[in-house]
């Protein structure tokens, strides 16, 4: 039975796009449960015309004047995948509805994500807009690029998107964590072992490939090639808590660099307070039985402003990713990045007082107000009364970790004491700056694109795009382009993979490593090939049609 096919590949040349898919060709030797993958045709781009901007058809190719081009890349969830305060044995839990926002804590592909960064580093370097022609000028991350808030995780980051060594392994010379063999627990894939039938549930129930000697090949040292191109860097949750969503304590702290790793709750663990522990106290899920590991002071946690500081590389383009001085005096994680075309700012959104979910403090707000103003001639004021400004009038675009929809952890009070903001609140501010044309984020590992229109002027508004990750299928990439047709902007989006082998063969190589990240990632239960991650045609392969939010005459040019 063939599956339908999926995603969107950018081939070597570049001159035409594939689509990518499960169909019916099997690895050999597995159960018709697990698929490979092969290529078919690829998505059309679609028109949507959200608000009213008139015609009916797509502009051809090349039609436009060209204005930015950029790669957008999110969630890429770098782990060490050894670590002593990942607890993954949470996922048994998968199931239990009091579980839900900390599950799923380990993939089967996990340790192969360095490999699939590398791949798609590789690819965005050969890659060119298909409506405007350019190359891409800048890359976007918005955030979660590592796992568990550690420093080793947010070195590797740095040397795949800079170029440099990465060394994805830690702690000793074997590898000591669930997907060994040995480890007391058969809930995960174990790509060791005698022959494929295999010891674990997801060989046993799931058809997952026998694969000797993978991780050690997964864990070695390599160097990077690094992006060709400037990017920006963004905070996320995965970089400020453990696991995305507990503060981290002086005893989490110590337990990173330690030498014993949990393998199980403790006894008479109370379920019901699971999510309130993992937040505030995650070194309650410490207490079980533990197995010895090989400690690695490599593993300390990363602060906010260690975050901030790591950025500022020799050779980094910009320098320091996006953040600037005030960012290193403050230890805030949000900033300005002027382009030609448009004016970038990135937020922080993130809640360091734990929960995955995020929020902005009332003193980035005001910061964020400040700046909207700077690139208009007029907005509206919180009175609902015209202010001009005399400033001249530039595009916008957001960046940030969360969207409009998770900005929702706003219950306690913040760093100043005053009350957080919440999407309806944050959404309000944005829509009296009427040059914003467009919010990238990441955050939920699902492609989706909504139009935020603006209360009172339907017609208006602006494109809130968030894109899939690359830990989970699909493993994709967005390409934005920004094209100025006189009576309408468009915002042209193109979902990319990174340009690996349909079918993983001798896993030599990188690119046979990233292509197996990828078919384990689409073979995975609950979050494969066929789940909503994917999203739908509509927020996948679009152009985007918005009026011009003022005349074209006064507009940047690219």
């Amino acid at each position: 039975m063939s599956l339908p096919p999926l995603g969107q590949l950018a081939g070597p040349a570049l001159t035409t796009h594939r689509r990518l898919g499960a169909g019916p060709v099997l690895r050999q030797g597995s159960s018709a449960r697990y698929h490979a993958l092969e290529f078919t045709d690829g998505e059309p781009h679609l028109l949507r015309d959200d608000f009213g901007c008139g015609d009916a058809e797509a502009a051809p190719p090349g039609s436009g004047r060209p204005m930015l081009c950029l790669v957008h890349l999110t969630d890429l969830q770098l782990a060490d995948v050894q670590s002593p305060t990942r607890f993954e044995f949470l996922n048994r839990r998968y199931a239990d509805p009091r579980y839900a926002e900390i599950v799923p804590v380990q993939r089967a592909q996990e340790a192969l994500a360095v490999h699939a960064v590398e791949a798609t580093v590789r690819t965005a370097n050969s890659l060119s807009g298909p409506a405007t022609g350019l190359a891409p000028q800048l890359a976007v991350t918005t955030g979660d690029a590592i796992d568990n808030a550690q420093w080793n995780e947010l070195v590797n980051f740095l040397s795949l998107l800079d170029g440099g060594p990465v060394a994805p392994g830690s702690g000793g010379l074997r590898y000591q964590g669930v997907q060994a063999l040995d480890w007391p627990d058969d809930f995960f894939w174990k790509p060791d072992g005698d022959g494929p039938a295999g010891p674990d549930l997801f060989r046993r129930e799931f058809g997952f490939p026998h694969h000797p000697g993978l991780l050690a090949r997964a864990l070695a040292q390599f160097e990077a090639s690094g992006l060709t191109m400037p990017w920006l860097t963004c905070y996320g949750n995965h970089e400020a808590l453990n696991q995305g969503v507990g503060v981290i304590t002086a005893a989490t702290a110590a337990a990173m660099t330690g030498a014993s790793k949990p393998v199980a709750l403790p006894p008479g663990f109370d379920h019901d307070r699971a999510m309130e522990l993992f937040t505030h106290q995650p070194d309650a899920f410490l207490a079980g039985p533990s197995q010895a590991v090989t400690p690695d002071p490599a593993r300390r946690p990363v602060s906010r402003r260690e975050f901030v500081e790591a950025h500022f590389r020799p050779g980094a383009r910009p320098a320091g990713h996006g953040f600037g001085r005030q960012n290193l005096l403050d230890g805030t994680a949000y900033y300005v990045h002027d382009t030609p075309a448009a004016r970038l700012i990135a937020l922080d959104t993130n809640c360091l007082a734990g929960g995955s979910a995020g929020c902005l403090d009332r003193q980035q707000v005001r910061w964020l107000e400040a700046r909207l103003a700077e690139v208009h001639a007029g907005y509206t004021g919180p009175d609902g009364n015209e202010v001009r400004t005399g400033h001249e009038d530039r595009l916008v675009i957001l960046f940030s970790h969360h969207g409009v929809d998770t900005l929702t952890n706003t219950t306690h009070p913040g760093p100043d004491g005053e009350p957080l903001l919440g999407g309806a609140e944050v959404l309000a501010l944005v829509h009296r700056f009427g040059n914003v044309v467009l919010w990238l984020n990441g955050h939920t590992h699902v492609n989706e694109i909504r139009p935020r229109h603006h209360p009172a002027r339907p017609g208006r508004g602006f494109w809130e795009v968030t894109t899939c990750s690359i830990a989970d299928w699909p493993c994709q990439t967005r390409l934005v382009e920004i094209a100025d047709h006189g009576s309408h902007l468009a915002i042209v989006c193109t979902m990319a993979d990174h340009d690996t082998p349909p079918v993983p063969s001798s896993l030599a190589t990188i690119d046979e490593l990233a292509s197996l990240h990828r078919e384990l990632s689409a073979n995975a239960p609950f979050t494969g090939h066929g789940s909503h991650l994917a999203g739908k045609p509509p927020d996948r392969n679009v152009e985007l049609r918005i009026r011009p939010p003022f005349l074209p005459g006064r507009r940047a040019s690219g």
